[in-house]
């Protein structure tokens, strides 16, 4: 079995159909503990609510961010930690911490990559007039937004659209693909060949 981490630093919304899903019995694996850089985000709460032990690291707290994330890996290596789940988690992480964490890291972001990486995708998918946008989930490597591509869900974009009501739309598909990969990931059911990802048996 699997053990997982996932990082947030909001929240949590994505965070909430993990555990959701998890404790339904849809995926095996073991939610090992669940982490944030920022205190206030209210995933936590909504981790204590679900039994999952949680941890606070803040960057501003440590010297420089080399210590910063050799603290975050050294929690990793405590749990035994197989999958680490960037669930909204709001820092970039070094290409020093992938490569020393050396498993699979996965992320969850509100655009069609690679179309819109970094920070206001909705807005900037709006902004250029797509008529389509959505989710993707993707491993994560030394380029921001740019690992190996999982799984995608497409959403329409309407005429009437602000990129509040696009967010939302987004959100929704969010809850479902983000558990799919981590279901996928734990069933061994996850191919890679250079940047391409194949699902085994795609039941859905």
């Amino acid at each position: 079995m699997k053990n997982i981490a996932i990082f947030i630093s909001g929240r949590g919304s994505n965070l909430e159909s993990i555990l959701r899903k998890h404790k339904e019995g849809y995926f095996n694996c073991n939610i090992s503990f669940v982490l944030s850089n920022k205190p206030d985000a209210r995933g936590l709460s909504i981790a204590n609510n679900y039994g999952i032990k949680t941890f606070i690291l803040e960057r501003k707290n440590f010297e420089s961010k080399e210590k910063f994330e050799e603290e975050i890996l050294n929690k990793l290596r405590e749990h035994n930690i197989d999958l680490i789940v960037l669930a909204g988690f709001m820092m970039i992480l070094s290409k020093n911490f992938v490569n020393s964490f050396g498993k699979d890291i996965i992320n969850i972001h509100p655009s069609l990559l690679p179309a819109f990486p970094g920070v206001n995708s909705q807005k900037r998918a709006l902004d250029y007039g797509v008529k389509f946008s959505g989710c993707t989930v993707h491993f994560v490597t030394e380029e921001v937004d740019g690992g190996p591509i999982i799984l995608q869900e497409v959403v329409p974009c309407f005429d009437d659209d602000s990129e509040e009501s696009l967010s939302e739309r987004i959100l929704e598909r969010e809850h479902f693909i983000l558990p799919y990969a981590i279901k996928l990931i734990t069933e061994d059911r996850i191919i890679r060949v250079g940047r391409r990802v194949f699902v085994k048996n795609d039941k859905n």
